[in-house]
């Protein structure tokens, strides 16, 4: 794995099956962050904010669903939010667009990778959890081109291992993790 001194974004994607991975991240995270999280999950359009709800819960850290025009700031988990792709304006500010699905998803993880890697390049890492489809692998290809971090779910513990183990056949990934490791690798960070 290539030097983490200068990273200032992570992203992480998933679907079915990665909510537990990511209440279990945010279990075991330092009290305080020094890079901001941004969480793409598939999920129904009518979900409300039920689900930043959840991970508050289970963290310190404040978890906050994205608006349009959202500051970015370290020490904040930020949720994208149900029937919207999230895009980074600069590296100060998110914007929320409605455009057409990818992959059958809004929100999209290949939309907000691609986005994320366009403005933090190798500053960034982009991390793949469980999922039942292809959304993600691009956007990581994309990550890997702008020299960014690139972190895969061992398909061997995911809960539904169909974009793992996809992304892992794809790509030139960085780290393989495991949801018990995961957070160690970002508190390292």
């Amino acid at each position: 794995m290539k030097s983490q001194m200068n990273i200032e974004l992570i992203v992480i994607g998933g679907s079915a099956g990665s909510l537990q991975v990511i209440i279990e991240m945010i279990k075991n995270l330092n009290d305080v962050l020094k890079i901001p999280i941004v969480v793409v999950l598939h999920r129904k359009a009518q979900s409300g904010d039920i689900l930043r709800t959840l991970l508050q819960q289970f963290t310190k850290i404040p978890v906050i669903e994205a608006e349009d025009k959202t500051g970015i700031e370290s020490n904040a988990i930020y949720i994208v939010p149900a029937d919207y792709h999230l895009l980074f304006e600069n590296k100060k500010n998110m914007s929320l667009d409605s455009s057409e699905k990818m992959n059958y998803s809004r929100p999209s993880i290949d939309v907000t990778f691609r986005s994320a890697a366009e403005i933090y390049g190798e500053n960034m890492v982009g991390i793949l959890l469980s999922g039942a489809n292809a959304d993600g692998v691009e956007g990581l290809c994309y990550i890997k081109k702008n020299n960014g971090q690139v972190w895969i779910q061992d398909p061997e513990t995911a809960e539904v291992n169909y974009m793992p183990k996809h992304a892992v056949e794809e790509i030139n990934y960085d780290l393989i993790i495991r949801p018990d490791n995961l957070a160690d690798y970002i508190n390292q960070l």
